[in-house]
C-alpha cells in the first residue's frame, strides 16, 4: 500500500504538502493539489485511519444507541444519521439497548473507551421509567458530547432533536372534531414514555377545549391490543366515532377491528395515528397518519453532533433543541 511518504518522494514535495493537498488546504496551490490527487488516485491511496485518529485524537466515528432495531421509525432515523455522517467523513457504530437501562449503560461504557468521538441516542424505556440520567451526565463530563433524539432527558444538558408530539396530536384531534366527531378515543401503547405522554396531553387539550369528554385506552406490553380495542367498540353507553392513536399499530387495529362491528371507515368512524408511510398500508382503508420525518430527524441529530465535534457551535456551553415538524397525511381513514 502506498504511503504519504512515497507520494511525496515521487512528486518531489514534502509530506506535509501532500497531506494538505489531499485535505484541500488553501495553503497549497490549485495545480499542486491537482497533481497530488491525481497521483493518489492512480495508486489508490487510502489514508491510515488509525494513525490519523491517534494524531488528531479523533476517531471520526459516532456512537449511536437506539432502543429497538425492529422499530421502523428508529431504523429510518438510523439511516438519516448514517447518510449525514458519511457526508462529513464520519462512520457510525450502533448498539441496541433493547429498552434496558443496564444495556444502555453498558453500550455507553463500551463505546466511550476510545472508540467514538460522541453519541447520538434515544433513551431506553426502562431509563425513562426509572428517571435514571447519571450515566449520560458522566459521559458528557468525560468530554464525549451527546445528542438525544425522540425520547430525551430534559435534565441532561445536551443538544436534542424532537418532534412536535403535543402539537401533532392536538391538530389531529382538532381535525376529527372539524369532521363533526363527538366521541373521540385516544389509544396508546406507549403511555409510559415521554413521547406517549406528550401525545396524550395534546389530545386532552383539543378535547377539553371543545367541551367534549376525553377517553383514553392504554394498552400495556403484555396485553392483547386487539381484545382491548374490541371491548372498546362493544361499549353500549357510547358510540365511538373517532380514534386518535399514539402509535401505528393501534391505529391499524382500530380500523381493521371496525369491520367486525359493521362500522364503516370513515363514514361511521374516523381514525388517525402516528405512522410511517409503509405502516399505513396495513389497514383497509389506508390509515391517515402523522408523519414524523425520521430521516430528517437523524440527519439533524448528526449535524448537531458533528458541528459540536468540529467546534462550529459557537459557545460550547449553549445547547439547542431542534423541533422537526410532523405532517398530517390525509388518507382514506378520515373524511
Amino acid at each position: 500500500m502506498v504511503t504519504l511518504k512515497q507520494l511525496a518522494r515521487e512528486l518531489n514535495v514534502s509530506i506535509s504538502t501532500v497531506s494538505k493537498a489531499l485535505n484541500d488546504s488553501e495553503e497549497i496551490g490549485e495545480e499542486t493539489r491537482k497533481r497530488v490527487k491525481e497521483l493518489a488516485k492512480l495508486y489508490n491511496y487510502k489514508p491510515n485511519k488509525v494513525a490519523l485518529s491517534l494524531k488528531q485524537n479523533k476517531t471520526k466515528t459516532i456512537g449511536v444507541i437506539i432502543p429497538d432495531i425492529l422499530n421502523y421509525f428508529l431504523s429510518k432515523v438510523l439511516f438519516g444519521i448514517e447518510r449525514e455522517a458519511n457526508k462529513h467523513g464520519y462512520n457510525i457504530m450502533t448498539c441496541i439497548s433493547n429498552e434496558s437501562l443496564e444495556k444502555e449503560k453498558e453500550s455507553l461504557q463500551l463505546l466511550a473507551n476510545g472508540s467514538v468521538d460522541g453519541f447520538i441516542l434515544s433513551i431506553a424505556e426502562e431509563t425513562q421509567t426509572k428517571n435514571e440520567i447519571n450515566h449520560f451526565k458522566e459521559t458528557i463530563k468525560e468530554g464525549l458530547p451527546i445528542v438525544m433524539f425522540d425520547r430525551v432527558a430534559h435534565d441532561v444538558k445536551c443538544d436534542k432533536v424532537i418532534v412536535d408530539n403535543f402539537e401533532a396530536t392536538y391538530n389531529a384531534t382538532k381535525s376529527l372534531i372539524a369532521e363533526g366527531r363527538k366521541t373521540i378515543v385516544f389509544i396508546s401503547n406507549i403511555d409510559n414514555i415521554s413521547v406517549g405522554k406528550l401525545r396524550e396531553r395534546g389530545y386532552n387539550k383539543a378535547i377539553l377545549e371543545e367541551g367534549l369528554e376525553p377517553e383514553v385506552l392504554r394498552i400495556k406490553k403484555n396485553e392483547d391490543a386487539q381484545q382491548k380495542i374490541k371491548r372498546l367498540y362493544k361499549k353500549k353507553d357510547k358510540i365511538i366515532d373517532g380514534v386518535v392513536a399514539a402509535d401505528s399499530s393501534s391505529g391499524v387495529i382500530a380500523i381493521n377491528m371496525a369491520r367486525n362491528f359493521k362500522r364503516k371507515v370513515p363514514k361511521d368512524i374516523s381514525v388517525v395515528g402516528f405512522s410511517s408511510k409503509s405502516a399505513s398500508y396495513h389497514s383497509v382503508p389506508k390509515l391517515t397518519n402523522i408523519r414524523q420525518h425520521a430521516k430528517k430527524i437523524g440527519a439533524k441529530a448528526a449535524e448537531l453532533l458533528i458541528n459540536r465535534l468540529e467546534n462550529k457551535t459557537g459557545n460550547l456551553e449553549e445547547y439547542s433543541t431542534k423541533i422537526v415538524k410532523t405532517t398530517l397525511v390525509k388518507n382514506k381513514s378520515t373524511l
